[in-house]
């Protein structure tokens, strides 16, 4: 047989209140460390869709789709030539070497002369998209990391 004791109670609801408290703020703690954990090499995805000879002496033209997740930002880097990306969609901040962040979103294009270095971070909510359009070097790496 069992009695009501509001007492006991009372304290069987704080302590459950505490633990349900602290498990919340444990998951918290856990999904912001797994979006912080986050890299670049998992929130950006790269489809090659064009790389041919331009008939120049050492030259290709390539052309990728490269959509990024929320939030994720691309490592500092170069390319051994020119770059235009236009964003297809979402929000992005370009920061290029020496000049002041721009903003673009979708149907906004920016050219990016060869060797500069430039980091793209998706600013938006949502998933966003660039097609990157490459005149470069035939023969060297497309992207070359900067510190």
């Amino acid at each position: 047989m069992s009695r009501f004791n509001p007492r006991n109670m009372a304290g069987g609801l704080g302590a459950a209140l505490v633990i349900a408290g602290l498990s919340a703020v444990a998951s918290l703690a856990q999904a912001q460390e797994a979006g912080a954990a986050k890299s670049w090499q998992q929130g950006i995805h790269r489809t090659d869709l064009v790389r041919e000879d331009l008939g120049a002496a050492d030259r290709e033209v390539i052309q990728v789709r490269v959509d990024f997740d929320p939030g994720v930002t691309s490592p500092r880097h170069a390319h051994p030539g020119v770059e235009v990306a236009y964003v297809v969609s979402g929000i992005f901040e370009y920061q290029l070497e020496g000049r002041a962040p721009v903003t673009l979103k979708a149907g906004d294009s920016l050219y990016i002369p060869a060797g500069v270095a430039h980091v793209a971070k998706n600013v938006g909510q949502g998933n966003g998209s660039e097609l990157a359009s490459y005149i470069v070097k035939k023969g060297e790496p497309l992207l070359i990391l900067k510190e």
